[in-house]
């Protein structure tokens, strides 16, 4: 693999899905290398201080390291920025960042050795995750304290899953030797959010594929009208996402007997009607949070910056957080949108209209049936709006100052994450309520598409009238939605 070539979202995704053996291309060695030579040279004759070079870092930048104490500097930096908290980052969130690291590093504009960039990619390939904690990162000057976690091991220090996944231990020793600049580069990115981001938008996909087929089931429960997906009013409102939407939709529900009935309501609520415009417009963030997040696993994130033909080594910004930080406020509210509608769906059919029974249960009074289901997809709901409160407004001056304007990019990715799982929450009880409904329209049949999903539900999970632990069979769904890639 050429870790310095252009790379999309779906080819890291299918690199992961591989589980291959990741080795650096003739290309990318000759890259750091010369950019290696390049620093120790400028070192060499340096008249002048390089920050993180031969420097301080943040508020020290002032302050001028001995060249004796270069590569102990390198060593501190890493070992007093591993100040995280909190949750374990999850493990595949942590190769990721491996990956991600690497593939920054290997530009050729980061002055690290070849053997340090090949020891993130020995972790890589044995799958010697490092323990990373999900509280520390301010989104700028890069994500510090996870990146410093997840880079110990490089120097033999901190903690790795073990072989099983299941045990923390502590890393093996190591011979790697950290040269100038080399612990800022591996410390100064934004592989924190861009792996969160990167996790966000693999969960996302698969959420609006869903959300459409979800919608159909939902509709024909509801026995819903056909013209608010009808083509000619999308063509004159051409949204790609919701043009793309109210043809799936349609898709769907084709051969559906359900939907090709004549109707004797007029209308249908918003839920149902406007799912090309809600659900396209999500769509539509989604393409564009993509676009950026696929700018960034491509860029260099750490700094200083170094451009050996220009003769410059530039003490910039790229590790600031905002681009990130701004899409994934906006994916995360995106993505509650569809819980958000989807919630509504589920009211609409526990509300004992268009035929159907209250809360789905023939013996209402006696057996509550999905009522509470609709509480808990409300109250998941309801968190997600909180979880929506943007981060990226948010700044928290830092180091004596010198870091007055941080992104929080890291917590709009951690809580991005926590949305996106709600929302699949939130669609596993939508999955149940509409296939039990649907239920009770037979002898009509939806369409042949739809009827095996609804099969599919009906063999993992009991849909019968009794009252029993629905939260076992939202489980069910839930476990089964989640593999279903």
């Amino acid at each position: 693999m050429d870790l310095t070539a252009y790379h999309s979202i779906n080819d890291v995704k299918e690199i992961l899905s591989m589980d291959k053996t990741i080795e650096l291309s003739t290309k990318a060695k000759d890259l750091i290398g010369k950019c290696h030579a390049y620093l120790l040279k400028k070192i060499d004759h340096a008249e002048v201080p390089i920050y993180g070079v031969n420097t301080g870092f943040g508020s020290l930048c002032n302050t001028q390291i001995a060249p004796e104490d270069l590569n102990q500097l390198q060593i501190n930096l890493i070992r007093s920025h591993a100040c995280g908290m909190g949750d374990y980052v999850p493990k595949d969130i942590i190769k990721l960042m491996l990956l991600l690291k690497a593939k920054s590093l290997s530009q050729g504009h980061s002055g690290v050795q070849v053997g340090t960039v090949q020891k993130l990619l020995d972790l890589y390939n044995s799958n010697t995750l490092p323990v990373v904690y999900e509280l520390g990162s301010l989104g700028a000057s890069g994500d510090l304290a996870p990146l410093s976690h997840l880079c110990l091991p490089l120097i033999g220090e901190g903690k790795v899953w073990s072989s099983n996944q299941n045990e923390i231990t502590f890393s093996p020793p190591s011979s790697l030797v950290l040269g100038p600049k080399e612990g800022l580069a591996l410390i100064n990115g934004t592989q924190f959010m861009q792996a969160y981001g990167l996790q966000c938008l693999f969960k996302s996909k698969e959420i609006l594929d869903r959300a459409d087929i979800h919608a159909a089931l939902c509709i024909d429960a509801y026995d819903g009208r056909k013209e608010p997906f009808l083509a000619f009013s999308h063509i004159i409102r051409p949204h790609p996402g919701q043009l793309e939407t109210a043809k799936a939709v349609l898709n769907h529900l084709s051969d559906s007997e359900i939907f090709n009935q004549e109707k004797e309501h007029v209308q249908d609520p918003y839920s149902f009607r406007c799912v090309p415009q809600v659900h396209g417009a999500s769509k539509d963030v989604y393409h564009q949070v993509s676009a950026v997040f696929e700018i960034e696993i491509n860029a260099v994130t750490d700094n200083p910056n170094i451009f050996p033909d220009e003769d410059l080594i530039l003490s910039a910004g790229n590790f600031h957080g905002q681009p990130l930080a701004m899409q994934l406020d906006f994916l995360a509210i995106a993505i509650a949108e569809i819980g958000s509608i989807a919630e509504r769906r589920i009211y609409r059919l526990l509300e004992g209209k268009r035929g159907l029974p209250a809360f789905l249960t023939s013996n209402p009074g006696l057996e509550s049936g999905l009522m509470i289901a609709q509480y808990t997809a409300a109250s998941i709901v309801s968190q997600n709006k909180q979880l929506c409160t943007p981060s990226s407004v948010d700044t928290i001056e830092s180091s004596n100052g010198q870091e007055d304007h941080v992104s929080m990019g890291a917590n709009a990715a951690t809580k991005c994450l926590k949305v996106i799982e709600n929302v699949e929450r939130i669609q596993a009880i939508e999955l149940l309520t509409a296939c039990k409904a649907l239920g009770y329209r037979n002898p009509l049949k939806t369409s042949p598409k739809l009827s095996s999903i609804v099969n599919e539900i009906k063999a993992i999970a009991n849909l019968s009238d009794q009252d029993k632990i629905w939260a076992d069979e939202v489980q069910k769904i839930l476990n089964f939605i989640r593999k279903s890639k």
